[in-house]
This record gives C-alpha cells, structure tokens and sequence, in this order.
C-alpha cells in the first residue's frame, strides 16, 4: 500500500475525473477528488448520453480508448443500479450501406442497414444497433458511490493552480474540462455550447440519432422516467443561459419524429458547455517535484471516452509502491 506521501489528487469531478479517480483508488492509490462543483452541477450530467464513434485526434488511441470504453459499458449494462443499458438505436443520415466502413463504426454493437420502412419521412438511409445509453444523473451517482467505497470523497474546493495541488500530492490528474484552459494555460480549449429539453417518457424504449454536419439535428435518449431530446452545439458561447427559441426547435423536430413526445411535459432545460480542443490531451508532464497526467479535451465525447482515458490515466501513473 501508497505510504502518505504517496496520493494522488483528481481535479474534476466529471465523468472523465470520476472514472480516473476510480480506477487509480481501485488499483490502490489513495485518491482525493477536488472539484469546484459537484457531480451533478458539471457539464457531464447535462449529456444524453450514449458510447458513440469518435473520430477526432489522436485517431488510434482515440479508437483504443472507445473499445475500452465500450467493454466497460456492457458489463455496467449488466447492473440496472447504475444506469447504462444496452438500447435499440436508430441513426439516420449515415451511409451504412457503403462498402469499408471506418473501424470506429465498425465498433458499433449489431449495426445493420434499417428497412426504408422504419425511417421517418425525409431519411432515405439509415441503420439500426444497440448501444450503450447513460442515465447520467444515476450513472455519476453509482461512480460517486462505488469511489465512497474504494475509499475516496469528492472535496468541494476550488484549485487556482495545478502548483497549488502538486504541493498536496505528488500526482495530479487535471480532469478540469473546460477549467483546464486556465489552469494549464491552454487556450486551444473552447466551449461547445449545448442544450437539451427533457421530457417525461410516454414509453419509448429506442434511441434517435440524426447525423448532420450543422449547427442542430433531432436526437433523443429515452430513459426509464424521461426523455434527453437535442440536440444544439454552438462554439465559443460562454453564457449558459437556456434559449427559449433553441427549445422549441429541439421539441418541434423531436416531435415531428417521434408523435408519442406530443403526449410528454417538460420537465427541464439543461444546459452546459462542451470542452472541445482540435485533440484530446492525455499526456503527462513535470512540475516541480511532482507529476501532472493532463485527461481533458474530450468535446462531445467524454461519456465514450471515459473507460479508456482512465485506464490510459492508472497506466502512466503505475502501480503503489
């Protein structure tokens, strides 16, 4: 076992610092998580959320880390507790019927083409799979669980400096997200803002993804008491603040697919801000006496990148000694 002087502190507790912090605890480290907000107050619990193909930079280990993920995700799907199930999926826009489909799509649990009879009107192609859902709000409530019993809580504090946490613990692991364009100076970071409308689930089981290469396109994740209806990314938008007129399109386009929604109250709008960077960075450097493995930059993706950027994370890092 890691003598005192020997932990480790965890910026973030998002999905990607959760997932970090419980794989290091579980290896053996003593793990302190220190986050500026709790888990249900990060930008992790306003995603939808399902493991998807990922196709921005670094290509290959971002393809190692989605195959992580994705084995990870079903055995989770295994539990009910913590809120990952394997779902039907619909996805229209994509060319399932291409020949040399790119390997992260390729990934995809029971991809096939859809019948031309199940897409909604204005799709001419489109495919159906199971994939991994995430019901964030219980799925970080089991990963704050299962950290309590490896050990490790989450501290509410706010950390001005990656120096001021490598002065606690000789390891650091920035999982700050967005937070990491001020505390590693890297203003490659940007924020993608996003919104969703939930609704109550008036019993739809099937989850529905439109690919298109614009600002807003019609998705929705039905979950056991609600459904995550989007989808809207704007960049460089720092406010927050929901837009009444981006919730109504969200509803409109949901609705005109799928009419059960018709049926649905809002319950809320959420909203949060994506930490896009042109690559994912997990990298580790010097500072000072101690150690910085940097976990950030994951936009869109950091549902389905979790598993294998953690594991990546607890390799750099070693076992105890």
């Amino acid at each position: 076992m890691a003598n005192s002087m020997q932990h480790i502190v965890v910026i973030g507790a998002g999905v990607s610092g959760l997932t970090s912090a419980l794989c290091l605890a579980e290896a053996g480290w003593p793990v302190r998580v220190w986050a500026a907000a709790p888990p249900h107050e990060t930008t992790s619990v306003v995603a939808g959320a399902v493991w998807g193909p990922v196709f921005t930079e670094p290509v290959a280990r971002t393809l190692a880390w989605m195959k992580r993920s994705l084995r990870e995700f079903r055995e989770l799907a295994k539990d009910p507790a913590t809120g990952v199930r394997m779902a039907p999926a619909i996805t229209v826009g994509d060319p399932t019927a291409a020949d040399n489909l790119p390997p992260q799509v390729q990934l995809i649990p029971e991809l096939r083409p859809a019948d031309p009879a199940d897409l909604p009107a204005g799709f001419a192609t489109g495919s159906r799979a199971t994939m991994p859902m995430i019901d964030m709000p219980q799925y970080l409530d089991y990963l704050t669980q299962r950290l309590a019993a490896a050990g490790c809580e989450i501290e509410i504090r706010s950390v001005r400096s990656l120096t001021e946490a490598v002065d606690v613990a000789p390891i650091v692991v920035n999982c700050a997200g967005l937070g990491a364009r001020e505390l590693a100076g890297d203003t490659t970071l940007r924020p993608l803002f996003g919104q969703h409308v939930v609704l109550t689930n008036p019993g739809l089981q099937q989850i529905f993804l439109e690919l298109r290469s614009s600002s807003e396109w019609v998705c929705y994740f039905p979950h056991p008491q609600r459904v995550v209806c989007g989808g809207i990314s704007i960049a460089d938008r720092w406010d927050t603040t929901p837009d009444p007129e981006v919730s109504e399109r969200i509803m409109q386009r949901c609705r005109q697919i799928e009419p059960l929604l018709g049926q649905a109250e809002v319950i809320e709008t959420i909203t949060g801000l994506r930490p896009d960077r042109p690559s994912v960075r997990l990298t580790e450097e010097r500072l000072g006496s101690g150690r910085c493995i940097h976990n950030y930059g994951h936009s869109s993706n950091g549902v389905t990148l979790s598993w294998g950027c953690a594991w990546e994370v607890a390799q750099l890092v070693g076992a105890p000694q």
